[in-house]
C-alpha cells in the first residue's frame, strides 16, 4: 500500500475503464484478414493507438487517406456493436470519488465512440474529455495528456495518469507525469506504480490536492 497526491487525475478508457476487447478484437481480425495481415501482429500493434495509426505500422506505404477513410468504417462499426462492453471492476467507484475532483478522459477513441462504450459499460462520462479529435498525435505521443492538463489549468508534472497500455503508459511518462499503470502486463512498461486493477486505487479530495492510496501488485 503506497500514496501519492495529484493535481488531476487523468484516465484513460479502454483496458482502464472500460472492457471493450471483445468487440475490438473482432473487427480488428476481420479486417487483418481482408488484408491478408497476421491477426496476431494486429491485436499486438493495435491497443492504445488510434486505428490509422495502427493500420499506418501494418500496411506501411499506403496513402493515408485510405487509412483515414478505413478507420472511420471501423469506428462506425465499433460504436454500434457494443455486446459485451462492460464496466471494469472499480471504474465506477473512482470515477464517482473524482467527481467534484479535477480529472480528465483521455482516450484514443471518438468523442462519439468514448460516449457509446462509457454509456454501455454504465459509466459517467467525464466532463473534460480529450478524444481523437481533439489531438493530432495519438498516445505514445504524449499530447493528449497535456491538453488535458491545460484544459484543467494544472502542470502537467502535478497530473497522475491512469493507464493499462504500453503506448498509453509511454505517453503518461513523455508528458512528464507519473504514471499508475493498471493490469497484469502494465510492469513491463515500467510505470510509476503499478496496481491489478483501478479497484486498488482510492481517491479522495485533500485540499487543494487529491489524494491516492493504491493497493500496489508485485
Amino acid at each position: 500500500m503506497t500514496s501519492t497526491v495529484a493535481a488531476a487525475v487523468l484516465l484513460d478508457m479502454d483496458g482502464t475503464l472500460v472492457d471493450s476487447t471483445a468487440i475490438v478484437e473482432r473487427v480488428w481480425v476481420d479486417w487483418s484478414l481482408a488484408h491478408g495481415v497476421d491477426p496476431a501482429r494486429t491485436l499486438a500493434t493495435i491497443h492504445g493507438r488510434q486505428g490509422h495509426d495502427s493500420m499506418a505500422l501494418l500496411l506501411p506505404g499506403r496513402p493515408h487517406e485510405e487509412n483515414i477513410a478505413e478507420n472511420r468504417s471501423l469506428l462506425a462499426r465499433e460504436t454500434t456493436e457494443l455486446d459485451g462492453v462492460v464496466e471494469i471492476a472499480g471504474a465506477g467507484v473512482l470515477l464517482s470519488q473524482l467527481t467534484d475532483l479535477p480529472h480528465a478522459l483521455v482516450t484514443s477513441a471518438t468523442r462519439e465512440l468514448a460516449a457509446a462504450r462509457m454509456g454501455a459499460a454504465g459509466l459517467r462520462m467525464p466532463r473534460v474529455a480529450v478524444t481523437a479529435e481533439d489531438a493530432t498525435a495519438g498516445k505514445p505521443d504524449p499530447e493528449g495528456f497535456l491538453i488535458a492538463a491545460r484544459r484543467l489549468q494544472v502542470p502537467p508534472a502535478a497530473c497522475v495518469v491512469v493507464e493499462d497500455s504500453a503506448n498509453g503508459i509511454a505517453a503518461g511518462l513523455a508528458a512528464g507525469m507519473s504514471v499508475i499503470g493498471v493490469g497484469p502486463r502494465a510492469a513491463d512498461h515500467h510505470p510509476t506504480w503499478t496496481v491489478d486493477s483501478v479497484a486498488d486505487i482510492q481517491a479522495v479530495g485533500a485540499g487543494a490536492e487529491i489524494l491516492l492510496t493504491l493497493d500496489l501488485s508485485y
